[in-house]
């Protein structure tokens, strides 16, 4: 698991209240979104990546639509490279749900026609970051996300 403090950018999540509902606000899409757990988990990612580990914003994309096989899904975060290649796929789970085999193999599916060199998956607490070596058929557990490149 990666040692990476999530909740250090809490503070610069924008949340407000309107009735009974609460809405967080998605600052690279500019749009308030019903504040779901996994909502949460992926804004706070998306400000770890970009304030944290200085990605380009431009270069992510949020819930980008992927068709798998015959079934269209969407993919939490999306980063592309300079080149626009899909580099890192990132998967977020609310902070109960656990990252094991099921979570692993739900973004090996989602990454089939993507083919990323990295994915990222999260649930606010717990990290887990892998390098994917095609030609080798080989899946490297890493110690920190990779920079941009």
């Amino acid at each position: 698991m990666l040692s990476i403090d999530l909740l250090a950018f809490q503070e610069e999540l924008r949340i407000r209240k309107e009735g009974e509902k609460r809405y967080i606000f998605d600052f690279l899409r500019k749009k308030w979104l019903v504040l779901q757990p996994e909502e949460w988990v992926r804004q706070l990612a998306v400000l770890y990546l970009v304030r944290g580990l200085d990605f380009p914003a431009g270069q992510l994309a949020i819930e980008r639509g992927i068709r798998v096989n015959t079934r269209r899904k969407r993919c939490d975060i999306l980063v592309y490279d300079r080149q626009l290649q899909p580099f890192l796929l990132v998967e977020c789970k609310a902070p109960q749900v656990s990252l094991n085999a099921a979570v692993f193999q739900q973004a090996a599916t989602y990454n089939l026609p993507l083919q990323v060199p990295y994915f990222f998956l999260t649930n606010g607490r717990d990290n887990f970051c892998c390098q994917l070596d095609y030609t080798e058929g080989k899946v490297t557990e890493l110690a920190a996300l990779p920079a941009f490149p």
